[in-house]
């Protein structure tokens, strides 16, 4: 066979992007020309990019190209496929000189065949590759996030801490959070957590119906119940409910629920035999079928209040003592017929009682009482005249009104209550010194005694019995009220013994200015003895702010003038100075101790158009000065006074007090001395006179307005030239800086 001629190169058409060969007939031009520009458009369709797998980065194709499937090599460089390189005639759009003896090997197009393309052809069509195909694509797997699960520290708490928790939350608080969703409700009305129901704090708030919810729901599980005041519970079938619910209750206080059935409290009283306190204070549904109930069903019953129940009378209380060994508080105030002599001798018989409330009985008289201590017909001593019985319980007895009673019935009680700690006898108008002073001379423990309302007690039971009567040193309560016989000569003695007095009324009494002094006296003595040892034990300890030990009531007392007030004030103010033992050198840090101006420099802003002061609490340090053999320690006081008095003072001293209490003595004391100024210039004032008297007072009242002035934020020059009440600012001329200081005449020294 002849060989082929070679076949001429020809060269690149740009726009159908294919080889023309002359000697091809048209028609096959026309088809490879349509087949390649269909592949060119396929290949190049944007809709097939996502398909793609992206190129690695160590392909020189990864980038956006345009290049062809051709080498691109140079011309004189050798084909890595043994031909010559193409390259040339395709930059340069040229005919290609390349000898057609050599064979073509040249690769096709990646990712697909022509059909009816000459693979022997040197020259092949070229196209342009915008996003060429892979012969082996893959799909990435979707990647699944793996979802977090939440851990609920409510919802997987146990449920006994999760109780414990809400343990700590109110009533209010708990019937509140029950409306959070259904869970919390269920755990706010389990029955743990109303094992104590206390309804007297929120009474006047919750309906009847949520109240009647919460004891239905904790059922069983309420110990303490305290309805006092809860009148809601009127109802009957809401009281059904809540004594049906109620069978464990030990503590069950019900004063104050007037509407309570008779039935229904009788049933409350069947179903709990585990009462232990019970309090039925002021109940219409009491009767003495009620304390015969309360007899057989509660054995373990300690404390029985059946205060102002008019519908039974002591011959029930005589059932409940016999069914009750264990009680020990009774309180039966205003109870008729304690008369009946059977009843004491009951209450003599048990001898277990520690507390005794008869305030009120008008039939208890003296016989009655003198068979509750001793007995009928006791054997008597000798030598001391008193009855050989075995001595009382009784700690607290009150005997208040009881008006049948006399000295004669109260005089059983000496030498038979040595345990005894509180007495009152206030209001039994006939009683004398000769009832009460046995009661003293016996009563080593006696702390709390009112006498209030006694008018025939004289100065020498203070003076001679209480005095000297082994409790002074254990006496904190002293009620001497509308005792217009007490005076100066019996409270001054008291004073001085009883050291722990921490309540005494006197008011409508003839003490003066001499008991408030010495009572100011004994109150800093007291702090200085307590301070002295805090400091023998702990001598690096800084005192704090001062409290209130001692109460004085002495309104109404005709003798009480503004000096002794004042005198008690300015003890509270006053600093302390302690001399203890020297034992080497103190450890106190040394501080100077303050001068009187700088005890009254300006502690608070003032308002001059309210007339009101803020203070700024101060906590002193302690002073100490070292001489031979004792240390000196200098302190704020720790223990004041706080007084009721006369109304149109009151007022004065209870803003003293505040501020002593909030430790701002230097604002304190200038209030004191404000006071004293304006007392002084009104007492001239009523004293009337012409000339020269009148003169004085206005020139008392002048220097009145002018250390009001002073309060305000002017200064006042001392002696010396200092301002020692200091320089404050004031409002709209009344400043240092901003008003005008008026003339100041001396003032005389005598006056």
């Amino acid at each position: 066979m002849d060989s082929q001629p070679s076949r001429p190169s020809t060269p690149i058409s740009a726009n159908n992007g294919i080889l023309e060969n002359g000697e091809l007939t048209r028609a096959r031009s026309k088809g490879r020309e349509k087949l390649l520009r269909g592949l060119q458009r396929i290949s190049s369709s944007p809709a097939l990019a996502p398909f793609q797998r992206q190129r690695s980065s160590s392909s020189p194709y990864h980038g956006h190209s345009n290049l062809s499937c051709v080498s691109l090599a140079t011309p004189n460089a050798p084909s890595p496929f043994g031909q010559t390189s193409i390259s040339s005639s395709y930059f340069s759009h040229g005919a290609s000189t390349a000898s057609s003896s050599v064979p073509s090997t040249a690769p096709t197009t990646p990712g697909f065949e022509s059909p009816g393309c000459n693979v022997s052809d040197p020259m092949l069509a070229v196209r342009k590759v915008g996003h060429p195909i892979h012969a082996t694509t893959s799909i990435a797997l979707p990647h699944h996030k793996k979802k977090l699960t939440t851990f609920n520290l409510w919802a997987n708490m146990p449920h006994e801490i999760r109780i414990h928790v809400l343990s700590f939350l109110t009533p209010k608080e708990l019937v509140r959070t029950s409306r959070v969703s259904k869970d919390l409700y269920n755990l706010c009305y389990d029955g743990q957590l109303w094992t104590r129901c206390d309804a007297s704090e929120f009474y006047q708030q919750i309906p009847a119906e949520a109240l009647a919810q919460i004891i239905v729901s904790a059922g069983s599980f309420i110990k303490d119940l305290n309805l006092r005041g809860c009148v809601q519970l009127e109802h009957h079938r809401r009281a059904e409910m809540v004594v049906k619910a109620s069978r464990n209750l030990v503590n069950a206080t019900l004063e104050g629920c007037r509407n309570l059935q008779r039935q229904t409290l009788h049933d409350l009283i069947k179903r709990n035999n585990r009462l232990v306190n019970l309090n039925l204070t002021g109940l219409p549904a009491v009767c003495n079928t009620t304390l015969r109930l309360i007899a057989e069903s509660c054995p373990q019953l300690e404390m029985l209040n059946v205060s102002w129940c008019k519908h039974m009378d002591a011959k029930a209380i005589q059932t409940v003592l016999e069914g009750c060994p264990k009680l020990k508080d009774l309180r039966v105030g205003e109870v008729k017929g304690f008369k009946d002599l059977e009843v004491a001798k009951s209450i003599f018989t048990t001898n277990n009682l520690e507390r005794l409330v008869l305030a009120g009985c008008e039939d208890l008289s003296d016989a009655a009482l003198q068979v509750m201590m001793h007995g009928v017909d006791p054997e008597i001593d000798v030598l001391t005249n008193t009855p050989m019985v075995p001595p009382r319980k009784l700690r607290h007895l009150d005997l208040s009104r009881c008006n049948r009673l006399t000295s004669q019935g109260v005089q059983a009680l000496g030498h038979l209550v040595p345990e005894l700690e509180g007495l009152i006898l206030s209001g039994i108008t006939t009683l004398t010194d000769s009832a009460v002073e046995p009661i003293l001379a016996s009563a080593p423990r006696l702390t709390h005694l009112e006498l209030e309302d006694l008018g025939e007690l004289t100065n020498s039971l203070l003076s001679e019995h209480l005095a000297k009567a082994p409790c002074a040193s254990k006496l904190e309560h002293l009620s001497i009220g509308y005792c217009g016989n007490l005076g100066d000569t019996g409270m001054l003695p008291v004073f001085r013994a009883c050291t722990s007095l921490r309540s005494v009324i006197m008011d409508n009494t003839r003490i003066s200015d001499l008991v408030l002094a010495e009572a100011a006296s004994m109150v800093r003595q007291r702090a200085m003895d307590a301070r002295r040892r805090a400091i023998s034990l702990s001598p690096q300890q800084v005192s704090g702010l001062p409290n209130v030990t001692l109460h004085l009531t002495v309104y109404d007392c005709g003798n009480v003038t503004w000096t002794g007030i004042r005198e008690v004030l300015s003890r509270n103010t006053e600093p302390m100075k302690i001399s203890v033992p020297a034992t080497g050198t103190p450890s106190i840090t040394l501080t100077e101790e303050p001068s009187s101006s700088d005890l009254t420099t300006s502690m608070f802003d003032t308002d001059n158009k309210l007339g009101t002061a803020t203070t700024t609490p101060i906590n002193p340090s302690p002073t100490t000065s070292t001489t031979v053999g004792t240390t000196t320690f200098s302190c704020p006081p720790t223990e004041t006074i706080a007084l009721k008095c006369y109304y149109g003072w009151q007022q004065t001293v209870d803003e003293h007090t505040k501020r002593v209490l909030h430790g701002s003595f230097p604002s304190a004391r200038r209030l004191e001395a404000k006071w004293a100024q304006y007392m002084q210039a009104e007492e001239e004032e009523r004293a009337g006179g012409d000339g020269a008297g009148r003169r004085r007072r206005r020139r008392r009242a002048r220097e009145a307005a002018m250390v009001h002035a002073n309060e305000e934020g002017l200064g006042h020059l001392g002696e010396d030239g200092e301002d020692v009440w200091g320089a404050g600012g004031g409002d709209e001329g009344m400043g240092v800086a901003g008003g005008r200081r008026r003339a100041r005449t001396a003032v005389c020294a005598v006056m």
